[in-house]
């Protein structure tokens, strides 16, 4: 799905029906990719001002073309929390839940690793406007480690709860003790976290988990 495409078609529906004019939405599609962009290096603290010159277009364009800062970060975060939503669905139709799973695991990790604005987001920074989507993730994670432990192919210990926390912890940075990580570095960790959940013989897991 084209991303930018989506946020501006949820932005500017009119509910006359009528197309907005061509100049009016290359200005609203070139302020979608720029606060993607912005969201992504900076977070969901991005302002309208770096929004704007990101787009090369004035603050003035910013606020005609928008119906406001947040309302445009919302429509971007939605989408983004939407397409991770989707990989969780196609991950359930694999027949092989193993593979779903795991596959998920590294569609997951890579939009989270690529964006700060959507760790925001997954950590609740968002307000209760993403509460909806968010509870749906939480469904969609519980249904794939569930199925997974149900085929034995994931250790029964875990609860699902877990694992978006072990997900999230292969996103921490790219430096530790003066060492520089390779750009693929969160894909090595993932291998070995998911060799971790298939391990025959786990060791007991300490504490509760996550609530």
């Amino acid at each position: 799905m084209d991303t930018h495409s989506s946020a501006v078609d949820r932005l500017f529906a009119d509910p006359t029906g009528r197309q907005p004019r061509a100049d009016a939405r290359r200005n609203a599609e070139r302020l979608v990719a720029a606060a993607r962009l912005a969201i992504a290096e900076i977070g969901a603290d991005a302002s309208a001002h770096e929004i704007a010159a990101r787009a090369g277009v004035g603050i003035g364009t910013f606020y005609r073309r928008v119906p406001s800062r947040e309302a445009l970060l919302m429509a971007i975060l939605e989408d983004v929390l939407s397409e991770i939503r989707r990989a969780a669905d196609e991950a359930l139709l694999d027949p092989d839940p193993w593979h779903g799973l795991s596959g998920f695991a590294a569609e997951y990790v890579g939009l989270r690793g690529e964006s700060c604005g959507i760790s925001d987001a997954l950590g609740g920074a968002c307000g209760e406007r993403l509460d909806d989507l968010l509870a749906e993730l939480r469904d969609r994670f519980r249904l794939l480690v569930t199925r997974a432990q149900e085929a034995g192919a994931v250790r029964p210990d875990l609860a699902w709860q877990d694992l978006p926390f072990l997900l999230a912890s292969l996103t921490t940075g790219h430096r530790t003790l003066g060492l520089t990580a390779d750009e693929d570095q969160w894909r090595r960790g993932l291998r070995v976290l998911l060799d971790g959940l298939r391990t025959p013989e786990p060791a007991p897991l300490p504490g509760h988990p996550p609530h």
